[in-house]
C-alpha cells in the first residue's frame, strides 16, 4: 500500500507541474512591428567622402526610423556596367549588423569622360532600440556588376585562354555569333577528351 500511495504522489505531482515558459527554450526572434518608442532621428555624416581603389564613395546622410538604419551612399561607377552594392555592414559599439537591402535613389551615366555615379539608400534591418548609435561606421564591403553579354568574349574568355596555356591544357576557345550576339565556345580540344571533361 505504501508503494501504491508513493507511487500516486509522484504521478499526480508529475501531472500538476507548471506548463514551461515559451521564453525559457526559445529566444524572442525579432518582429516586424515597430512600436512608437522607437527612436527616428537623422544625422549628418562626420567624414561624407571616401576614396578607395579609385571609386570615390560619399554619404550624404544617415537616418534612423523604427529598427531600421539608413544610409544614403553613393559612388562613382567604374565603367557602364550595371554596378551596386552587394556587400555593406553597419559597425556601432557593442554590435554590428550586415542584414541590408538597397534601393536605387539615382543614377547618373558617365558623359564624356566624366565618370558617372549612382546614389543608394542602404537599410540595415533590426537594429536594437538599445543600440548605441553615436558612433557609426558604414562599411561598403563590395560594388559589384553582372557581365555583360559582351563581356564574356572580350574579357573573360582572354583569361580563361591564358589560364589554359599556362596549366598546359590543349583546348582552344573562340567567340562564334549566335545570332543573339557573340557566344564563348570551345573551337578545339584534344582527341583523348571528352566534350563533356572540355566543358
Amino acid at each position: 500500500m505504501k508503494k501504491f500511495l508513493v507511487l500516486l504522489v509522484l504521478l499526480l505531482s508529475g501531472c500538476n507541474m507548471p506548463a514551461p515558459s515559451q521564453s525559457q527554450f526559445a529566444p524572442a526572434l525579432p518582429t516586424a512591428y515597430i512600436d512608437p518608442s522607437y527612436p527616428t532621428m537623422e544625422a549628418a555624416p562626420a567624414e561624407p567622402v571616401k576614396t578607395s581603389s579609385g571609386i570615390e564613395v560619399r554619404a550624404n546622410r544617415a537616418w534612423r526610423d523604427g529598427k531600421e538604419v539608413h544610409a544614403e551612399v553613393c559612388f562613382t561607377l567604374p565603367d557602364t556596367s550595371d554596378w551596386s552594392i552587394w556587400g555593406a555592414s553597419l559597425q556601432y559599439p557593442g554590435g554590428s549588423v550586415v542584414d541590408f537591402g538597397s534601393t536605387l535613389i539615382s543614377l547618373q551615366e558617365s558623359v564624356e569622360g566624366q565618370s558617372g555615379s549612382r546614389c543608394d539608400d542602404l537599410s540595415f534591418y533590426n537594429v536594437p532600440p538599445d543600440a548605441d548609435l553615436s558612433n557609426v561606421i558604414v562599411t561598403i564591403d563590395a560594388i559589384a556588376a553582372p557581365p555583360r553579354a559582351e563581356d564574356y568574349c572580350n574579357i573573360y574568355m582572354p583569361k580563361i585562354q591564358q589560364t589554359l596555356i599556362d596549366r598546359g591544357i590543349a583546348i582552344q576557345l573562340g567567340c562564334v555569333d549566335s545570332g543573339q550576339g557573340q557566344v564563348m565556345q570551345i573551337l578545339s580540344k584534344p582527341d583523348n577528351m571528352s566534350k563533356e571533361d572540355a566543358e
